[in-house]
């Protein structure tokens, strides 16, 4: 085994304990979340990832997404299912205008930048927060850099993770980040599961109206076990009237996304094999 291309399975020690002649793994996507690191830094086989495919589809998605909550879309489909009277007078309270809303984006990297991107269009004013992005990279793309989270979070009325999942992110997305934001505001999350802490706190910021809506690829145990709130989902409950929005963690795909995380994945490896090119290094 020269090669080891990994997708979503979970990489254990003891597998990288059997690799005694791979010279390198690549990650079919960004995240690394699965993979052990600290043994395969003792073992000394380089990982890469594949960063530059699906920017596109999961930016598109997170600004569906936002779309769908902000004009109450799936709220809509909901309540005209069982209308009795007045269709066109059946109005959801309130609905502001986007140009008139703020949108908050965390992690401004390569899928940060594309939402803004698809976003500028519309208006609305446009917040970033990336503590690890240079100064210039708010100019170059068109948005108010923030110093602080809880800064984007309490001026922004609906904000969008694009954070990748590490030990400084994950579970972010706790009592205090919901606090922190706007009353009503709506949340976004094509990035990890990871980074919300759990379900209870994301069913209580709906239920209390805190936390107006969320659309998510993402969730913290996928397929989603017995919750409360993924009961309430399932059951389509009024209380949630469509402000609960799950996608199957299908942010990236694309027919075209698809062929590029292979080719690109395995193209890393043969660079590396033929002329000793660590492209995309991760460690």
């Amino acid at each position: 085994l020269d090669v080891l291309l990994v997708f979503h399975a979970r990489i254990s020690e003891r597998t990288i304990e059997k690799l005694d002649n791979c010279k390198i793994v690549v990650r079919y996507g960004v995240g690394v979340d699965n993979m052990p690191l600290e043994a395969l830094k003792k073992r000394g086989i380089p990982l890469c990832n594949t960063p530059d495919y699906g920017i596109e589809e999961i930016a598109a998605t997170a600004a569906a997404h936002i779309l769908n909550l902000w004009r109450r879309v799936s709220a809509y489909d909901l309540a005209c299912r069982s209308y009795e009277s007045g269709w066109a007078q059946n109005i959801i309270r309130p609905i502001n205008r986007i140009s008139e809303g703020t949108l908050g984006v965390v992690g401004t990297g390569r899928i940060g930048a594309e939402l803004i991107r698809i976003m500028s269009p519309f208006g609305c004013r446009i917040l970033g927060f990336d503590k690890y992005q240079p100064e210039t990279r708010a100019k170059e793309i068109g948005y108010t850099p923030m110093q602080t989270l809880e800064e984007l979070l309490a001026q922004s009325d609906f904000v969008s993770l694009h954070c990748v999942l590490n030990e400084e992110t994950t579970g972010m997305v706790d009592e205090n980040f919901i606090a922190a934001m706007k009353p009503g505001a709506l949340l976004v999350n094509t990035a990890r599961g990871g980074l919300f802490r759990n379900l209870d706190l994301l069913e209580k910021g709906l239920k209390s109206g805190h936390l107006g809506g969320l659309g998510t690829d993402v969730l913290p145990e996928e397929p989603p076990g017995d919750h409360p709130l993924i009961r309430a989902w399932r059951d389509f409950e009024p209380w949630l009237g469509g402000r609960l929005v799950v996608t199957p963690h299908t942010a990236y795909y694309s027919e075209s996304a698809l062929y590029d995380m292979r080719f690109k994945a395995a193209e890393t490896a043969a660079l590396f094999l033929h002329q000793n090119n660590l492209r995309n290094r991760v460690i």
